[in-house]
């Protein structure tokens, strides 16, 4: 019931009400970043203030692996953060932090997406999947299957973030060849080198049409 009304309370703003909030925020944020350093100490009350309205924390629906959430958060917390700091889901991991090598991939709304580029709060009623929302209960999902099955890893790290990409391929209907698989998986990096084995575990896949 208190989420319900939370709901009906923010449903009773204008719509562009948060992202009006959100741009005027990281204004603030990217204005103070860019004071010269005396300015800063001649107004350090004036700072303590504006970064305080700035890092006000806003509300944010999301539901993650069929689980809704009714959350507070900072305008600057990435997607990756609030899942792995806050929601201790740690199986999306933390690589390169700029979006170059896919370990942080899950999929919103059924896209895949780096998480680390995505701020939370960019995700408003959005849907996201993650690597434990795969698995049904202690099932498998088709492509961890494969991935065991073919040796698609090694470290493991990138694992995550190789198997949400794969999902996505076929989904996407770009897993038609072995130059194909490659082109569309060439986000993520596996510094092991366990590429050829990835691919054979998504043709495998695609090929017995389990995803």
């Amino acid at each position: 019931m208190i989420e319900n009304k939370s709901r009906e309370k923010e449903s009773d703003k204008p719509a562009g009400a948060s992202r009006r909030d959100f741009l005027k925020q990281s204004s603030v944020i990217t204005a103070i970043a860019l004071t010269p350093a005396a300015a800063v100490k001649a107004s350090d009350l004036k700072l303590d203030e504006k970064l305080s309205a700035a890092m006000e924390q806003m509300p944010l629906n999301i539901e993650i692996n069929g689980k809704p959430y009714n959350l507070k958060v900072e305008p600057r917390l990435t997607l990756l953060d609030l899942l792995r700091e806050r929601l201790k889901l740690t199986g999306t991991k933390k690589g390169c932090d700029q979006g170059q090598c896919g370990a942080c991939t899950v999929h919103v709304n059924g896209v895949r997406t780096n998480s680390c580029l995505s701020l939370a709060i960019m995700n408003e009623g959005a849907k996201v999947t993650t690597i434990e929302g795969l698995a049904k209960g202690e099932t498998l999902h088709p492509m961890q299957e494969a991935f065991i099955k073919h040796d698609g890893f090694q470290c493991g790290y990138c694992t995550p973030g190789q198997i949400m990409s794969a999902v996505a391929c076929i989904h996407e209907g770009h897993a038609g060849s072995d130059d194909e698989i490659r082109e569309f998986m060439s986000g993520n990096i596996c510094r092991c080198g366990a590429y050829a084995n990835i691919v054979n575990a998504i043709k495998e896949v695609k090929a017995e049409g389990k995803v």
